[in-house]
């Protein structure tokens, strides 16, 4: 007989445990497929095999955006991968075609990989679930179980789960270390810029000091450059199919902004701060109220964020450009991390990280001592009483305890 199957986090708690791309708190999902009797209240489903598993799925449509490409394009793109392994949570005793099942319990966990093996797949961490709009790239991950009935009958039950990646948050130490850029004009001047930190999120302060140095072998021809004016933002960059032999590449300006000099270089050389708000998506609708999230996807302030998947990465750039008369312009980018959540987010982010870590050291990941499986076969003693119906004579009753 057919049968109802559901997948339950534990109490009062989501399906992730601990915190994908931090390896110390052993990133991975806990749940049990419960299976239960479709058709009939009391009709036992029919049950052989049991397997769970969590799939990564991804697609690209580069032209998704445009109207008129869309239709002349290449068709979507898709790959879906297993992240971890397989588990198999139940297999009927060999002999049997299938057993019958009044109720079934069956507890399962998946660790997600939390290594960067150069080519070793299986083991990279697993890109965050991210759509961007129009749908032109998308990663998202579901619970898929398998349910296999008898001989020929097999059916899948796929159950969405939002991943995020917590490696990029703006707290970490590697990121709070000042990084600089340089480029040259004609030999006249130099372009230098100093960021005294490289990851952002929506709203944070992003702070960067200019300085264009004159070339002091060409002071008199140096002298007669004049900054007009100096323009500066960010841009965002997305390449699909970026491990492919066609990798196509499409920069969108995020922000930009321009600052007015009008000054001839001086001998000791021109330095400014210049700072910007990471732009933000508004998060709710014309009434003020935030509309129902996707359940594959978290709900960011951002667009989209810095991430590598296997059909596309997202890649982000500050770039300052000093416009000149008497010299060249001068154009420099600097790669910038994007994490989805802004600084004060990050910063709460890190007991939590830190406690999920402690935890973890509790937890052996070869034997992660799962809880038994509670199967309640139609043959037990009792087997309705799971089901609230128990036999009153040779009548099925509702069971009052």
């Amino acid at each position: 007989m057919s049968a109802f199957v559901r997948v339950s986090g534990r109490p009062n708690t989501n399906f992730l445990v601990g915190y994908p791309g931090i390896s110390a708190t052993l990133p991975r999902i806990e749940g049990t497929v419960e299976i239960r009797p479709n058709a009939g209240i009391t009709a036992p489903a029919h049950v052989s095999l049991v397997t769970v598993s969590l799939q990564r799925r991804e697609t690209i449509h580069p032209s998704a955006e445009s109207i008129t490409k869309k239709h002349l394009a290449a068709p979507r793109k898709e790959i879906t991968d297993i992240v971890g392994k397989e588990m198999l949570l139940f297999r009927c005793p060999a002999g049997k075609e299938y057993e019958e099942i009044m109720s079934m319990d069956l507890p399962f966990v998946i660790f997600i990989p939390f290594g960067r093996g150069a080519q070793e797949t299986a083991r990279r961490v697993p890109p965050a679930s991210l759509q961007l709009p129009k749908r032109s790239a998308e990663t998202y991950y579901e619970m898929v179980v398998l349910l296999q009935q008898g001989h020929s009958e097999q059916k899948k039950y796929a159950f969405p789960v939002p991943i995020a990646r917590y490696d990029t948050l703006s707290t970490f130490g590697m990121y709070n270390k000042p990084e600089m850029g340089e480029a040259k004009s004609d030999s006249l001047l130099t372009l230098g810029i100093t960021l005294p930190r490289w990851s952002y999120g929506p709203l944070d302060h992003v702070s960067v000091r200019v300085k264009l140095s004159p070339n002091l072998d060409w002071m008199s021809r140096a002298r007669k450059v004049t900054i007009q004016k100096l323009t500066y933002g960010i841009n965002e960059e997305v390449i699909y199919n970026h491990e492919g032999d066609e990798p196509q590449r499409k920069v969108k300006s995020m922000k930009r902004q321009t600052e007015i000099i009008g000054i001839k270089v001086p001998e000791s050389g021109y330095s400014v701060n210049l700072g910007l708000l990471f732009p933000s998506k508004e998060m709710r609708d014309g009434d003020g109220i935030i509309p129902r999230g996707k359940a594959a996807f978290p709900n960011f302030a951002v667009q989209s964020f810095t991430t590598t998947a296997g059909l596309y990465k997202v890649e982000y750039y500050l770039y300052v450009k000093a416009h000149l008369s008497g010299a060249k312009d001068i154009e420099l980018k600097q790669p910038i991390v994007v994490c989805p959540l802004d600084h004060a987010s990050c910063k709460a982010e890190m007991d939590a990280i830190e406690q999920a870590a402690k935890d973890a050291a509790h937890v052996n990941a070869e034997n992660p001592m799962l809880p038994l499986a509670t199967i309640i076969r139609a043959g037990d003693a009792n087997a309705l009483h799971c089901l609230g119906v128990t036999m009153v004579g040779r009548q099925r009753k509702p069971l009052i305890e």
